[in-house]
């Protein structure tokens, strides 16, 4: 009689020792989504890249890898000092393993910097210059969606080989203009183009008349957005209400997201070519978690190529901890995201070089004409499928330390 009274009591131990071991085998994930939520690229990043993170351990179903993940997001303010504070202390006191998003370049840059100071990883999507993987390449950062080299060989290489040989830029005063406006100029000069002159605009800013009189004084052929998010916008907004396409210009926006067309409509943006490396009506996959995401979002919103990135870099560093059971050395965890190839149904298949640059195509669209879209979403034709070896730098021309030879 005893025994049988004990049985039950032994089987609630064993059972106990067994959730014991399984929760001690377990290893917990912590992502931080740290990028512009209230201002001039929260479009772009937002809410949108935490909806995407979410979705992509969804579809990870982190249960059956022993992991368990937890998903945190703050406001960077698009300002270096805030974000690398955010950084410092995620990692510090609130056990953040990795980074992700990071829209605007210098905000990104110093992300970089912490997360290497405290071995942990940064998966940039949202930023664009080249340098991540460039001088200032580290082994804990990885570069996912698009970079100043990438938007330069795409939208300035077309419009030069279609005859817009002299260019004028309007370049946004921080990092990123900078580099995207060095970029371009280099491929313009590549192929036989000239750049006539440039302005700095301030980051963030309104009102873009003087700029836009001084590059339709200049004669320039194109005039070069070295800008985004509402910046691009705006200024694309007053370029028409001044006249400059109408008057024989052209419009170059270097860096343009679905969203900031949609915004602006297809009557005013039509006509525009830029290089994005991602459009939700690609292919039925696209389409597939397009309609997911947008059921999500405040307003039924189409993910942005960053929102696009943040989902699939979250499940190849997911693959990764999977494999390695640990978190502890964001090195190591870098390394073995470098040595699988990388495949997910938004980029499909690619790799992660040396120097950290994920390699995929990219593609060269333009805008519709409004009798040509078919709904608010519908602002793309694709003109040109850009493969990702000839779009990206070649490896040995970054000047990446960690690239030997």
């Amino acid at each position: 009689m005893f025994g049988r009274i004990a049985r039950p009591a032994t089987l609630a131990a064993l059972a106990g020792a067994l959730m014991m071991g399984t929760a001690a085998a377990q290893t917990n994930v912590k992502i931080g989504i740290l990028g512009d939520r209230s201002g001039a690229y929260s479009d772009i990043s937002g809410e949108g890249s935490v909806v995407a993170a979410k979705l992509a351990v969804e579809d990870f179903k982190p249960d059956a890898h022993g992991l368990k993940v937890e998903i945190v997001s703050a406001d960077h303010q698009n300002k270096p000092d805030v974000g690398a504070a955010i950084a410092r202390q995620w990692y510090d006191r609130d056990n953040v393993d990795m980074i992700t998003d990071g829209v605007t370049s210098s905000v990104a840059l110093a992300i970089s910097q912490v997360t290497k100071e405290k071995n942990k990883v940064f998966i940039d999507t949202g930023a664009g210059t080249a340098d991540l993987t460039g001088p200032q390449c580290t082994p804990n950062t990885i570069h996912w969606v698009y970079d100043t080299v990438a938007l330069a060989n795409g939208t300035g290489g077309a419009m030069v080989k279609r005859g817009g040989n002299t260019w004028f830029f309007l370049t946004a005063d921080y990092v990123f203009g900078q580099t995207l406006q060095r970029d371009t100029s280099a491929v313009i000069t590549k192929n036989g183009g000239k750049v006539v002159g440039s302005v700095k605009t301030p980051f963030p800013t309104s009102d873009f008349s003087s700029f836009l009189l001084q590059a339709q004084g200049s004669g320039a052929k194109v005039i070069g957005l070295a800008n985004a998010g509402t910046d691009t916008i705006n200024a694309i907004k007053q370029a028409g209400e001044f006249g400059i396409t109408e008057g024989g210009q052209a419009l170059a926006g270097l860096l343009v997201f679905s969203s900031d067309v949609h915004s602006l409509g297809t009557k005013v943006a039509q006509g525009l070519v830029l290089t994005e490396p991602f459009y939700w009506d690609l292919n039925d996959q696209t389409r597939a978690f397009s309609d997911r995401f947008a059921k999500q979002m405040k307003g039924g919103s189409k993910p942005t190529a960053n929102h696009a990135g943040v989902y699939s870099d979250v499940l190849h560093y997911l693959k990764a901890v999977a494999e390695l059971k640990s978190t502890t050395d964001g090195a190591a965890t870098v390394a073995k995201m470098k040595a699988m190839p990388t495949d997910d149904p938004l980029f499909g298949k690619g790799v992660i070089r040396a120097d950290g640059r994920k390699i995929h195509d990219m593609y060269l669209f333009e805008v519709k004409k409004p009798a040509e879209s078919k709904g608010e979403w519908d602002l793309y034709k694709k003109l040109e499928t850009i493969p990702g070896d000839q779009v990206f730098r070649p490896l040995n021309e970054g000047n990446c330390p960690l690239v030997k030879g």
